[in-house]
């Protein structure tokens, strides 16, 4: 896989910690913005650059934290086609919540059992208890 420039992944990173300081002080719209500004800079094929994971992370979880699912979906659907998105279990979680949210609980399960092989019990502690209760109807934890 090839590197990005210095110059260039120092502006991405900077665009990054921005959103992440607006994301942190509840100003999602404002994070998104940053988190935008950074996956514009990424050259064609984005998809090909290990900074596309954490950005389309990122964004997601704005997304999903003003509850905007199907954003938020496309968002962790792109970054699980990403370099080292595959096998996320941060990526998985958030991809299986996302599928509960839409009803499909055969993708949910799949997804969040993903989840849990990869993160154990603690990746679910921060959000809703709902989707671990979920997965326990599922599968033994």
């Amino acid at each position: 896989m090839t590197t990005l420039p210095d110059a260039l992944y120092a502006q991405i990173a900077e665009a990054c910690r921005a959103g992440d300081t607006f994301a942190e002080a509840g100003q999602l719209e404002a994070a998104k913005a940053r988190y935008l500004e950074a996956l514009k800079l990424l050259p064609p094929e984005h998809r090909e650059w290990e900074a596309a994971t954490w950005i389309h992370v990122a964004l997601g979880d704005a997304h999903f934290r003003l509850h905007a699912h199907n954003k938020a979906f496309k968002c962790f659907h792109n970054a699980v086609q990403c370099p080292g998105g595959l096998g996320n279990p941060y990526i998985h979680l958030r991809l299986g919540q996302l599928y509960f949210e839409r009803g499909d609980v055969d993708k949910a399960a799949d997804e969040l059992t993903r989840a849990y092989m990869g993160g154990g019990v603690e990746l679910f502690m921060e959000d809703d208890p709902k989707y671990l209760a979920f997965l326990e109807t599922r599968i033994a934890l």
